[in-house]
């Protein structure tokens, strides 16, 4: 069984249930655990009414994020994310399935191409690159749901593996507002139209990872370390099998 890897905390002035992810989303793979996913499900089942998830992740098994994701959106009440340090790789599709998403200003979210560690003969790999590019298309649904980007650009943005700060994470529509700020409506115009900040294939890439307070190689070495479930390989079967999984 996946060791638990979420904590559930009541809030001192409201009384209210908090569930916190800070850490990797599942450091093991959910395909073939029955006993996780269905105790997060029960767990989950047992409160009523609006919920607040704080969320503080590298990320972790993408079906892991996709069965929270939809378990979340399937809560009977309001699911408020907040992101109060970073939403990276999978964690950032758990932020997706707020009603109302919220970054704290120091806040980053990150977006990327979906991997994995795959063996097999040369077609048994060209199945493991389809599976990649569905997994990726699954993952490009719950950011175009939440912030109404076009599909065209969202993978571009997976595809040069984008970092976003609160205000630019917000300005795309991938996040609703920034904790603790105040008089700071969403944008209503369309991020793609005039939006400097926007990335563009057309623009250059600008530099923004100079101002972060951490080294981008040693985070994601760390992330690799903790969250890689499939250091030895898996057979390309049982990958296209996992695609089954995601429900979006």
């Amino acid at each position: 069984m996946n060791k638990k890897f979420w904590n559930w905390v009541r809030n001192e002035d409201t009384g209210a249930a908090e569930l916190i992810f800070n850490g990797p989303i599942s450091e093991d793979t959910w395909f073939g655990d029955e006993i996780t996913p269905a105790m997060f499900r029960n767990e989950l089942a047992k409160v009523s009414g609006d919920l607040t998830v704080w969320l503080n992740s590298p990320g972790g098994d993408v079906f892991a994020a996709s069965q929270i994701y939809t378990m979340l959106r399937n809560h009977k009440g309001k699911v408020t994310v907040k992101i109060d340090g970073i939403a990276a790789s999978a964690a950032s599709v758990v932020a997706m399935a707020g009603d109302e998403t919220l970054i704290a200003p120091t806040g980053m979210l990150m977006i990327h191409n979906p991997s994995t560690v795959a063996f097999g003969n040369k077609e048994a790999m060209q199945k493991a690159i389809e599976l990649l590019d569905e997994v990726k298309e699954s993952i490009i649904n719950a950011y175009e749901e939440k912030s109404g980007l076009s599909r065209s650009k969202i993978a571009r943005m997976m595809d040069e593996e984008t970092w976003l700060n609160a205000k630019k994470a917000q300005s795309l529509g991938l996040v609703d507002g920034i904790l603790f700020a105040s008089g700071q409506p969403k944008p209503e115009e369309d991020p793609d139209e005039g939006d400097e900040d926007t990335p563009d294939e057309d623009e250059p890439k600008e530099d923004t990872l100079t101002a972060m307070s951490y080294s981008r190689a040693a985070t994601m070495q760390s992330l690799m370390q903790k969250v890689s479930a499939e250091h030895k390989g898996t057979p390309v079967d049982q990958l296209m099998s996992r695609l089954n999984l995601l429900k979006y």
